[in-house]
């Protein structure tokens, strides 16, 4: 089933993402999956239908600061970093509250945005079969099979991934290098806009 992001679709995909199911939306790079964050037989069924290797980690999304605190320690390190990078495509990897180590990121896309705030905070990962490329559209979304609605956002903007940063360790690490280079993210911190 495929939503347009308006009132009534984004309440009827955040209900659907309650009750368990995985759905795909668009992000500020690509079509993402999501499931709710606190529904674990929901995460595994992203693994199932991207076929995804489950020792791959899945990326927290959320649409503020504070849909984190449940799940990752920020010091004020990883404070500076997300004042100076979110939203945008810059996935931080810090320690969850759990245990263990936990990528998170607030995307820069209203539709996202607007999905996160309905929702609540999502565990996602690219649209597509693993090894294959993402989604750019819901069109290309909709051949995963298992989804229960696809939010169509448009084209997704494309481009590179979101860089991907390690700050679990005693200094910042570029796991990968995306849309925001690495002497950027290692530098001083951009100004802010207005």
């Amino acid at each position: 089933m495929v939503l347009k992001p308006t009132r009534a679709g984004l309440t009827r995909v955040a209900n659907l993402l309650r009750s368990g199911g995985v759905i795909a939306f668009p992000t500020d790079t690509v079509y993402g999956l999501a499931a709710a964050a606190d529904d674990e037989v929901a995460r595994r069924r992203i693994y199932l239908i991207k076929g995804r290797p489950v020792g791959l980690p899945l990326i927290l999304m959320a649409a503020a600061e504070s849909q984190l605190e449940g799940f990752v320690h920020i010091d004020s390190r990883a404070e500076a970093i997300i004042r100076s990078w979110w939203p945008g495509p810059l996935t931080v990897i810090l320690h969850a509250k759990g245990g263990g180590t936990l990528g998170v990121r607030i995307p820069k896309h209203d539709v996202a945005l607007e999905l996160l705030r309905a929702a609540g905070p999502l565990m996602t990962t690219s649209a597509n079969y693993h090894g294959k490329d993402p989604a750019m559209t819901a069109g290309e979304a909709a051949t995963l099979n298992g989804l229960a609605a696809i939010l169509d956002g448009g084209k997704a903007p494309g481009g590179l991934a979101s860089s991907v940063l390690d700050l679990t360790g005693p200094e910042p690490h570029v796991l990968r290098e995306g849309a925001i280079p690495t002497a950027q993210l290692l530098g001083p911190p951009p100004p802010r806009a207005g």
